[in-house]
């Protein structure tokens, strides 16, 4: 192939997994193959990644799905450079040589990709695999050892936790976990950091609307979360949640809706507004603490038309916000239309509400907290859109170690 090169962004590395024949991915199959051609030999590779059944009545893995799956490949014009063979048995050398034989592929380029204890061993599994060797080889990139010390700790860290902690979500899609993965994961991440293990206790939000209940519910929990979500379903178990958390010190973490109803339970218990109540729930209350954004109310659009994107939020100093995150001004994602109503933050504040992260117009309200309590923060942005594995998102780092506490405690 010549002498190796450096790094070009007109590189590119395609990935075609799935069930190749499904008519479903027959525009996404032509628009690769027009792609590879049109970038040219050796600028583009494609890597197929494909299942090896395992029967364990005969004890074999079986290749042919996987030599089917190729042939249906090349017939639409796409032959594979590499081949990612999912298994959960390690395969074989004559397994790997037949692959490599009737895919038209070189041995090298069969990859073993076996089911791990976490997702976040599968680049050290693949490394291992030579993976990243013999795709920068095929597009001619010099090649060079990555520094992966950092990322085998964290995963050391992930198969061997020190301790366990139950954190609790509490909405109205808890039988639809994906609808909260991203919380899910972030959660996990903060948990990575301190050697924790996070157990989720799903909380339908339904079934707190008896403060009874909720008590029971979170009896057994060292944290809650209050996701976020819209209408009315489920906000007056989300407010006895938020209640209890602030009354019996639970660490607390608020997100989007999450904050807005913060603001609705301390305007009713403590502020003593029994009415205190958002525009979205309830279109003339008595004390609208939660209103539409003032740029929001001529709109008869939804989706795009929200308050979406990146923000910035300005950070109150000596809070608890400003030390978890040590710097004056952070950039968050956000996804609303109603917005804590300004005529009551004066009201609030002196009623022991800080708010501690604001628009830099000093306007829209982004964070508020309880400094007195271990931790009880709610944030009008989505931090989970920032978390990473080996860099928790610092509002979610702080509530586990608020949970640790309380477990050591």
């Amino acid at each position: 192939m010549g002498a190796t090169k450096q790094f070009n962004p007109d590189f590119h590395i395609i990935e075609i997994g799935g069930t190749i024949g499904d008519i479903e991915s027959l525009p996404f199959i032509e628009a690769i193959r027009q792609y590879k051609a049109e970038m040219g030999y050796g600028n583009a590779i494609s890597i197929h990644c494909t299942l090896l059944p395992y029967l364990p009545t005969s004890g074999e893995l079986k290749t042919k799905p996987s030599q089917h799956s190729v042939n249906v490949l090349r017939s639409y014009g796409i032959q594979p450079e590499i081949l990612l063979c999912r298994t959960s048995k390690p395969i074989p050398k004559t397994e790997r040589e037949k692959l490599a034989l009737f895919c038209s592929i070189s041995k090298d380029a069969v990859i073993e990709c076996r089911d791990m204890k976490t997702i976040y061993e599968v680049p050290l599994a693949l490394e291992e695999q030579g993976l990243c060797q013999v795709a920068l080889k095929m597009l001619g990139v010099r090649d060079k050892k990555p520094d992966l010390k950092s990322w085998e700790k964290l995963v050391d860290k992930i198969k061997h936790p020190t301790k366990s902690i139950k954190v609790g979500i509490a909405g109205k899609y808890t039988k639809l976990s994906d609808a909260y993965i991203s919380v899910v994961e972030s959660l996990k991440h903060a948990g990575y950091a301190d050697s924790a293990s996070i157990e989720i206790k799903w909380i339908n939000s339904e079934d707190c609307v008896d403060y009874e209940c909720c008590k029971k519910e979170l009896a057994d929990i060292q944290a809650v979360v209050v996701p976020g979500g819209f209408g009315v379903r489920g906000i007056e178990g989300k407010l006895n949640v938020i209640r209890y958390a602030r009354e019996n010190n639970l660490p607390f973490l608020g997100l989007c809706l999450g904050l807005q109803c913060t603001v609705i339970e301390y305007a009713r218990n403590v502020l003593k507004l029994t009415d205190a109540n958002s525009k979205e729930f309830d279109d003339n209350p008595t004390d609208p603490v939660i209103d539409m954004m003032l740029d929001q109310k001529h709109i008869k659009g939804y989706g795009g038309t929200m308050r979406l994107g990146a923000y910035d939020c300005h950070l109150k100093k000596g809070t608890v916000a400003y030390k978890a995150y040590g710097k004056d001004v952070v950039s968050e994602r956000h996804r609303h239309r109603y917005e804590v109503n300004f005529e009551y933050i004066e009201k609030l504040s002196k009623a022991g509400l800080v708010f501690s992260g604001m628009s830099p117009d000093g306007m829209l309200t982004e964070i508020v907290e309880l400094p007195k309590l271990d931790w009880f923060v709610a944030c009008q942005f989505h931090p989970e859109f920032k978390s990473r594995p080996d860099r928790p998102h610092p509002l979610f780092k702080g509530l586990v170690d608020a949970a640790v506490k309380r477990l050591n405690n």
